[in-house]
């Protein structure tokens, strides 16, 4: 929870912009804060932006944003949440890290919406916590900083630290905050006037479920569907996925063609190669641990089956990546990124 304020003093939140922030995720946390003070009357929150040089900052929909500080002009603040990269910038960010590893004083929270998860817990900020990122960058994330509890839910509020998957769970994360800090009553009146359905928990999974997710309510099959996710590095046979649920390998290749038009090792194939595309774009790793991390016991086979399916290899699609960067000035600190899903 955030500290009490003074009694006539609004709670002071910062939001760090990096280069390519994920405008939906800003937009759902301060949004909330505005609202607040309006649906109140009363000014309970006082925002202020922020670039690592005090410069306007892009966003991932190319959306330029004036800041009012730079990170070493910022005054006293009760919060402030890092506003990641979409998708993550694993580099470039040296200056912004070193400044958030400063030592100061404990009275100031400090939260991650999005990717922006990612710099807190390269300062070390996520040490012993509870935290959350977007779903595609969870895996990733778990093995490279096992000193923190990642998990899949919405968002995290642990102690002084807070972690949004972004998108519109940072909106949900600000409506409990709210909550907690001027009541639920407040909270409850501003998701009314965002037309938001209901506050969703800390709690709640980051993904649609996959019953909603594959149009489909056939349990065996949503089944074999969730086996095939959880089994990528080592994948089954088909006769392995209809002996996990029960059922005769025919039977199982005629739920899938009814249902999802395909047989299960072709889906099986795609969903490994939709994780490998994942990894490329979010991750450093060498492309021959990723293909086997996704099941693919050879290079040659990674390769021709990527080529097959999205029509180039995947030495091709890191090389396009790093054609798509944009150009940044030379030790400027910021954050090299190109345009991609994620929070």
């Amino acid at each position: 929870m955030l500290s009490e304020p003074h009694t006539t003093s609004p709670v002071r939140i910062g939001f760090l912009l990096m280069p390519n922030f994920s405008l939906i995720a800003f937009s759902s946390a301060i949004e909330p804060l505005r609202m607040a003070n309006w649906v109140s009357g009363q000014t309970h929150y006082e925002t202020l932006l922020v670039s690592h040089d005090g410069l306007a900052v892009p966003s991932s929909a190319g959306v330029q944003t004036l800041v009012d500080y730079s990170l070493e002009q910022i005054p006293t603040l009760d919060a402030l949440f890092v506003c990641g990269a979409s998708p993550i910038a694993r580099t470039g960010n040296e200056e912004v890290i070193a400044w958030l590893r400063r030592p100061r004083s404990g009275r100031m929270a400090m939260g991650g919406i999005g990717t922006g998860s990612y710099l807190l817990a390269c300062a070390g900020l996520l040490n012993d916590c509870r935290a959350t990122i977007h779903w595609w960058d969870l895996d990733s994330l778990r093995e490279e900083f096992p000193q923190t509890r990642m998990t899949n839910n919405l968002f995290e509020l642990d102690n002084k630290r807070y972690t949004c998957s972004g998108g519109t769970a940072a909106m949900d994360m600000m409506l409990s905050l709210i909550g907690q800090f001027h009541g639920m009553e407040l909270a409850a009146a501003i998701s009314e006037q965002f037309v938001h359905e209901r506050i969703r928990s800390s709690e709640d999974p980051q993904r649609v479920p996959l019953r909603t997710r594959l149009g489909i309510s056939q349990p065996k099959l949503v089944e074999a569907v969730q086996l095939i996710e959880a089994n990528i590095e080592e994948p089954l046979s088909t006769d392995d996925l209809a002996h996990h649920v029960g059922i005769s390998r025919r039977h199982l290749e005629r739920l899938f063609k009814r249902h999802l038009n395909t047989m299960p090792s072709k889906y099986y194939l795609e969903i490994r190669l939709e994780k490998a595309r994942q990894l490329l774009r979010r991750s450093d790793k060498p492309i021959l641990q990723v293909g086997l991390d996704c099941g693919f016991a050879s290079a040659s086979y990674f390769s021709t089956a990527y080529r097959n399916h999205y029509g180039l290899t995947p030495r091709e699609e890191r090389k396009q990546l790093a054609e798509q960067e944009p150009e940044l000035p030379a030790n400027s600190g910021l954050s090299r990124s190109v345009l991609m899903p994620g929070g």
